[in-house]
This record gives structure tokens, C-alpha cells and sequence, in this order.
């Protein structure tokens, strides 16, 4: 497809459209809401031109700066979801409830289930409480909606302190939006109001089985103390609001692209400031668009004293080891070490980003830590024995690392991964080769489609001798990973096993074309792969103190 030509570049009408437009293709929301708004000045008839103004600024929460072009998008008469969408939040953000419910929902509305419960949440707000509950049960009626409905429900019966109705909704309606965390955290503090602290601790535990994390374990503190518990999840129809947009988006996530999710997460948060749910799921939501920086300025906005700060700093670890900046990230995991030193995640994940760095020894300490805070015998410490294992076989500590292994494997029979890395290890050391050719056939068993583990036993096999077995097995390695040097290579040596020279020549050259020159870390070796092309690999063997492969015939 030719591409159409700047007009006069990003300062002319064409020019500026097309930057806004390329910089949306990307997601960069304030490119784009930069040029798409310095180009509807220049065009400010310009519908389309308003309905991308409108999104990218939402794209970017500032819903005040889409409000004039939306205002003037339905002063046209147009309809517009992100138009209608963006002067409703501006009501509300007001408490502007009876303006609300006076628009025509059916011409200036968002969609049946956010209108509903909207409207519902604004009749509550304009003290009609017992009209926005029976419009609750409305939207209930509708075919799907009613898990939706009965949620907010509950919350606006806890919002008006008829805690026994909305535990009874709870009971009655269990919903997923109720078995969220944001549910199961509201009726803990709906039942610890009815002085039930004892069934809020129960219904917390079977929520989050043995999981914890800073703000759990204060509820829970709490509980055990014998303390009330305040309805904190909605103080106000504003609050209500808020919470439509969010669990909206939270359901829209399974289905819509995430950029459509975010305007849904970004109108929660500007209805409600403190809605820190909201505000993870919109810096989750820029880090899966790619957009690092403004993820990452996201997160920050969590205060230091908030509970979820510290969910909030790990997230930003994430962005900053997508964005290449792994030393921040080390940073930023260090800070949160001596802070939150009780917490097994901060240290598990600390070991993750020192082991990708290559960084083993620290590794190893930081898997050590979480270890130590992980109870015995929980499943997921599989990983952690996983990690810290590759982490000391790379150090050479080949006793404790392959002990880690089998202990992974104890705790998750038949992981392929673990099986792949134990049985190539063995492999490599020319050690327990027949255990580690069956580890290696059960993790293909268990993943056939794994490049990485069909080149394993496609290798076991050449290992032990079984030259023509491991043909087929290194083809389909190929097939999965077409341009992996190390799997070129492997099919290289494999050829050459079984007197196919040629091939193994071509396969050995297309393994150098694919190595990285700055991976000088990797298990590609470049130098080796050179010394065969000149001598091939019988010599190569040789040198190397190993016999040397006798060549059958040539079919090259």
C-alpha cells in the first residue's frame, strides 16, 4: 500500500491528520491528541477529526479537554459513544444527577447496561433512593444483565447502610463481579458492619485462600482485632459511578481491544480519583499498548502510604524491564525489599530480574529470601525452586541446582519446562543420559508445539547415539524455530551425523546468519560454528578431546 505524502508536513491540515493518525497506529495517545487537535483548528467543522479528538483525549483521561468537542458534536446532533460518553462523565463528576436524568438516553447514551446502572446510581445521588433500587432490579431483567445489576445493587445498599439486604444480595446473587476482589473485599466490611467480623474472616479466606498482600492483611488484622470495618468501596452516587465504568471495563477487557478498555478505565478514574483498582487497570492497560512511560507515570501516582503501593511498584518494574531499563527496575526492587521485606513476590520477582541480567549470584540470595517466606509445599514454590535452580547451574553448582530441579518436579509433577531444562542439563553433562531422554519425551508429551523442547530431544538422541531418531526431531525444532541459531546449529551437527554434509554445511551458515553479535552470552557459539565450515565437525570433535563422528555416506 503506498503511503500518502506529508502535504507541508505536520504543520498543514493533511500533515498534522496524518502524524495524528500514525501516532494513534502506534497508541501514542498524546501524539496523536496533539496533531488530531492541531488539525480539527485547522478543519473545525471536521466530524471525524472531533470523534478522534475525543478518543485519543480520553485515551490520555483528560476528559475535560474532549468536553468542548463533544459538546459540540452533540449540538450537531451527532451520535457519538465517546462523545456521549465524555459529557456524561462530566455531569457526574459534578453530581449534576438531575441534568443526567434528564438526557435522552436513547439518542445520547452510552449502551442498555451502562445507561441502566448509570441512571440507577444518578436517582440514588438526586435522593431517590428507592427509585435508583428498583432501577437496579430493571437492568436485572435483562437478558445477562443481571449480575451486573445485582452487584450495584449491593453497593448502594451498603452506601445507604442496609447492610443485611445487600449480605443478603451477596448470598443470593453470587455473581462474578461479587467474587472479585473488590467483591469480596466489599462484603468483608458489609458483614463486619452487621458485627460479624468472624464470617468476614471466613469469607475472605475462601476468597484468597492462603494469598496475601499489604491491604488483606490489614482488613484481616482488623477483623482478628475485633475492629468495624467501614463501607468503604462507595461513599458516594459518584463513587457508584465510578464503579460502573470500571467493572465495565473490567468485563470489556475479556472481549474489546485494550485501547477501547482504557476509555472506560480512564472515565472510572476521573469520576473518582481514589479508585487505585482503576488506576492499576489503567497503567495494565498503557503497558499492554506499549506505552511504558505513560504506565509507568501511572503507577506513580499511587501514594507511598496507600496499601496497594507496593502492586503498584512491581507494575512498574514490569514497564521499566519492557522499556530496557532493567537497572531501574533492580532499583526500584531493592527500595521495595527493605520495605516490604515479608513479601515473597517482591524478592521472587527481584531474582527474576537479576537472573535475566545474568546477575546469578543475587539470584540466588533474592530466591533464597522468597523461599523463605513461601510456606512449605505450596504449588506455586515449584517456580521458585525452577528459577533458583537455572540460576545455580549457571553459577556451576550443578548438586543444589539439579536438588532444586527434582524439587520443582515434586511440587509439579510433569511440568514440561522443568523436565526440558533438568533432562538437557543431564544432557550437556553427559550424565543420566536414558533418565534424561524420558524427562524430555514427557515434556514433548506435554508440549509438542515447544521449539525449544523438540530441539531438547532431538538432541538427547544425537547425544546417545540415535542419529537417524534425531532427524526427524531436529527438523521439526527447525520448523517451530526458524530462525533460533543454537537449532539451526543443533540440526547442523545432526545432518552431519548421519552423512548429510551439505545440509549440515547450509544449516551451520544459516545458524551464523541468526546469531546476535551482541549476545555474547548466549548458547550460540559462532566461533565453533566457523571452525566447522572450515573443517567440519568430525575435526571439530577432535579438537575438542571427543571422538569424532564417523560420516556415512554423503546425501548432501
Amino acid at each position: 500500500m503506498a503511503l500518502i505524502p506529508f502535504v507541508g508536513g505536520a504543520d498543514t491540515l493533511s500533515g498534522s491528520y496524518l502524524a495524528g493518525r500514525q501516532a494513534a497506529v502506534h497508541n501514542d495517545f498524546e501524539a496523536s491528541a496533539r496533531y488530531y487537535t492541531a488539525a480539527l483548528a485547522r478543519d473545525p467543522s471536521n466530524l471525524s477529526l472531533m470523534e478522534d479528538v475525543i478518543a485519543t483525549q480520553l485515551g490520555m483521561g483528560n476528559v475535560d479537554r474532549a468536553l468542548p468537542v463533544a459538546r459540540l458534536l452533540e449540538d450537531q446532533d451527532v451520535r457519538s459513544q465517546s462523545a456521549h460518553m465524555t459529557v456524561i462523565a462530566d455531569l457526574l463528576a459534578n453530581e449534576a444527577y438531575g441534568e443526567y436524568l434528564e438526557r435522552n438516553v436513547e439518542t445520547l447514551g452510552v449502551g442498555p447496561l451502562v445507561d441502566g446502572l448509570l441512571g440507577a446510581w444518578a436517582m440514588i445521588g438526586d435522593d431517590r433512593a428507592d427509585d435508583g433500587l428498583a432501577a437496579f432490579d430493571k437492568v436485572g431483567e435483562e437478558r445477562g444483565l443481571r449480575g451486573f445489576a445485582m452487584y450495584h445493587k449491593a453497593m448502594a445498599l451498603g452506601l445507604l447502610g442496609d447492610f443485611a439486604a445487600a449480605e443478603d444480595l451477596f448470598v443470593e446473587e453470587a455473581g462474578p463481579l461479587q467474587q472479585t476482589r473488590r467483591g469480596a473485599m466489599a462484603r468483608a466490611e458489609i458483614l463486619s458492619q452487621l458485627d460479624r467480623n468472624e464470617d468476614a474472616i471466613a469469607s475472605l479466606e475462601a476468597a484468597f485462600g492462603g494469598s496475601s498482600d499489604p491491604e488483606l492483611s490489614g482488613m484481616l488484622s482488623a477483623l482478628e482485632a475485633g475492629d468495624t470495618l467501614s463501607f468503604t468501596h462507595i461513599k458516594t452516587a459518584r463513587d457508584g459511578a465510578a464503579e460502573v465504568f470500571y467493572s465495565v471495563a473490567g468485563a470489556l477487557r475479556q472481549d474489546a481491544g485494550p485501547e477501547f478498555t482504557l476509555i472506560y478505565a480512564r472515565v472510572a478514574r476521573h469520576l473518582r480519583r481514589d479508585h487505585i483498582d482503576a488506576l492499576l487497570l489503567v497503567a495494565d492497560l498503557l503497558d499492554e499498548l506499549d506505552q511504558y512511560d505513560l504506565a509507568n507515570a501511572v503507577y506513580k501516582e499511587v501514594p507511598a502510604d496507600d496499601s496497594a503501593f507496593h502492586a503498584a511498584e512491581l507494575g512498574r518494574v514490569g514497564v521499566l524491564r519492557k522499556s530496557g531499563d532493567p537497572d531501574a527496575a533492580i532499583e526500584v526492587l531493592e527500595q521495595l525489599a527493605k520495605r516490604f521485606g515479608d513479601l515473597s513476590i517482591v524478592h521472587s520477582t527481584l531474582g527474576d530480574v537479576l537472573r535475566q541480567q545474568d546477575q546469578f549470584e543475587p539470584a540466588v540470595a533474592a530466591y533464597d529470601r522468597a523461599l523463605d517466606l513461601t510456606p512449605e509445599g505450596v504449588s506455586g514454590a515449584w517456580f521458585l525452586h525452577y528459577a533458583r535452580a537455572i540460576s545455580l547451574e549457571r553459577l556451576d553448582e550443578w548438586p543444589r541446582a539439579e536438588s532444586d530441579f527434582r524439587r520443582a518436579l515434586e511440587l509439579n509433577p510433569g511440568q514440561p519446562q522443568v523436565l526440558n531444562y533438568l533432562g538437557y542439563s543431564l544432557v550437556e553433562k553427559q550424565i543420566k543420559l536414558d533418565e534424561a531422554l524420558e524427562m524430555i519425551e514427557q515434556a514433548v508429551a506435554a508440549s509438542p508445539d515447544s521449539g525449544f523442547i523438540v530441539d531438547s530431544l532431538g538432541w538427547v538422541l544425537y547425544r546417545l547415539g540415535r542419529y537417524e531418531e534425531a532427524v526427524k526431531h531436529m527438523e521439526k525444532a527447525v520448523e517451530l524455530m526458524p530462525i533460533d541459531p543454537v537449532v539451526n546449529d543443533h540440526l547442523g551437527d545432526v545432518y552431519w551425523s548421519v552423512g548429510r554434509t551439505r545440509e549440515a554445511q547450509f544449516q551451520w551458515m544459516r545458524a551464523l546468519s541468526f546469531v546476535d553479535p551482541e549476545d555474547t552470552d548466549g548458547e550460540a557459539d559462532p566461533d565453533r560454528m566457523r571452525r566447522k565450515l572450515e573443517v567440519g565437525l568430525d575435526q571439530v570433535l577432535e579438537d575438542e578431546g571427543a571422538a569424532p563422528l564417523k560420516v556415512v555416506n554423503d546425501k548432501g
